[in-house]
């Protein structure tokens, strides 16, 4: 199954044949039905993996040739770093064939496009992809799966991160009645079980006093046909994980319900490799690495065109993948392991078994920073305690390939009004959680001289029941109130 954008162009992806999942039982409840689905998605690529190159590893070599094999979500655009955006810059290829000229190998790429984490955990667990990158709740389940079928696999950089959790969304229709998180009780809700975006819905309903498992009609979906089903009426809200809930937004087909942002746990996408190939091949994994430093400073230096290059191979809008990558976007883009991240994983593990999708997860063993400490050297403490500064507001002209930042909304709602018409995109940060959002799309707050934006109904009311006078207004009303 494809989570093809739509208006994307169809990139073939190596994903399993499916095989028939025989139906629950009768007496299986909720949770019991969804862990069955979630196991056999899981694994159902498996016996393909093992079937198929004859038993032949991912690390194909004659000797002298050395093929590795990496895994990436073209269109998870927060690991672009080490996928979509570094195999356009070809950094990954000009390591190894600097390694090359070192230990007189020839070094061949072969670049694996799938549409979620778990069939790339099934075929690095069969030895057929040496190198993944997924999100932090997959990332988990690869550790898990590894180690039970004894092929461990290590987390060894991370690639987008957010330290709020503002990379997950809950989305409903536009002019949907439902609010917030306490408005899904008894609605029908997508998420894809076993995701990041499934663990902010899980914790936003907790928070809510809502049951996760039976106060709500759980549909396990992938992100494409949840954006369906939420179109047709199928589903009442969407939660889901980049860049769906933006696309989604600026498509004029949802509205954000819930901000990730609210939870203040962070959530990040990270790398996996095989241990063993590690092992065997540590000189590649630090050519992975020092080429996926090499992609994050291109995107910090050149965040626009790093859109422009994501949007081209993956067929999103420039506008929407510029919303979580470009300068101070959703997403920092940073490879070390921090301890912050390491933290939120540990409390995500207890999220995956309250739902039985896993059992004990040794995070302190799964995470090995010896490669990007080697790749950044006598730096690494320095750039492990650095963390993302707070996302300005900015507005994309159309015909141009900067952008323009601003110091206040007001000054960003000056510009736009004065630029009518000329206006690509806009972005600014909600007043309390800071997490980024289209401004046309953003809630709007007059707060007596001040103009404030919120990226979801429920923060800015919120606001308004604690600011004696404030009251909610359209973007086109903030637009002419700000001249």
């Amino acid at each position: 199954m494809s989570s093809r954008f739509p208006g994307s162009p169809l990139v073939p992806s190596p994903s399993p044949s499916p095989f028939p999942r025989p139906p629950a039982p009768p007496s299986a409840g909720p949770r019991t039905r969804r862990r069955r689905a979630f196991a056999a998605a899981l694994t159902a690529a498996l016996p393909a993996a093992l079937l198929s190159g004859c038993g032949s590893t991912a690390d194909a070599s004659d000797g002298r040739t050395v093929t590795v094999t990496v895994g990436y979500q073209s269109k998870t655009i927060n690991t672009v770093t080490a996928g979509t955006l570094l195999r356009s810059l070809g950094s990954f290829e000009r390591a190894l064939r600097a390694q090359g000229k070192r230990d007189g190998k020839v070094y061949k790429v072969r670049w694996q496009d799938y549409a979620t984490g778990a069939p790339i955990t099934a075929q690095m667990v069969a030895g057929k992809v040496d190198i993944g990158s997924m999100g932090d709740f997959p990332l988990l389940l690869n550790a898990a799966r590894g180690t039970q079928l004894h092929a461990p696999t290590r987390l060894v950089s991370v690639t987008g991160y957010n330290l709020r959790g503002a990379l997950n969304t809950i989305v409903t229709k536009p002019g949907s009645a439902l609010h917030s998180p306490a408005d899904l009780r008894g609605k029908k809700v997508s998420s894809s079980v076993g995701s990041a975006s499934d663990g902010t819905l899980v914790r936003a309903l907790q928070r809510a006093g809502i049951d996760p498992e039976h106060g709500i009609h759980k549909l396990n979906q992938q992100p494409a046909v949840g954006a369906s089903a939420l179109r047709s009426g199928g589903a009442d809200a969407l939660s889901q994980f980049v860049a769906w809930p933006g696309l989604l937004a600026f498509q004029g087909t949802a509205q954000a319900l819930y901000d990730g942002g609210a939870l203040g746990l962070p959530t990040f996408h990270g790398v996996a490799v095989r241990d063993a190939f590690a092992g065997q091949r540590p000189a590649v994994v630090r050519a992975f690495l020092a080429a996926q430093r090499d992609a994050t400073r291109y995107l910090q230096a050149h965040p626009v065109d790093a859109a422009q290059r994501v949007a081209k191979a993956t067929g999103l809008p420039p506008e929407v993948v510029y919303l979580y990558n470009g300068a101070g976007g959703l997403a920092t883009f940073d490879p070390t392991l921090k301890p912050q991240l390491i933290a939120a994983l540990k409390k995500d593990v207890t999220v995956l078994r309250a739902a039985e999708l896993t059992g004990p997860v040794n995070v302190d063993s799964f995470v090995n920073d010896h490669y990007v400490k080697q790749s950044y050297g006598s730096g690494y403490a320095k750039a492990r305690s650095s963390t993302a500064h707070p996302s300005p507001d900015e507005v994309w002209l159309r015909g141009e390939d900067r952008t323009h930042s601003f110091s206040s909304p007001q000054a960003l709602l000056r510009f736009a009004a004065a630029h009518r018409g000329a206006v690509r995109a806009a972005n600014a940060a909600d007043a309390t959680t800071g997490t980024r959002w289209f401004a046309d799309k953003s809630v709007w707050v007059r707060d007596g001289a001040r103009l404030l934006p919120f990226a979801t109904r429920a923060t800015a009311d919120t606001w308004t029941r604690h600011h004696h006078g404030a009251r909610t207004l359209s973007y086109a009303a903030a637009l002419e109130q700000a001249r």
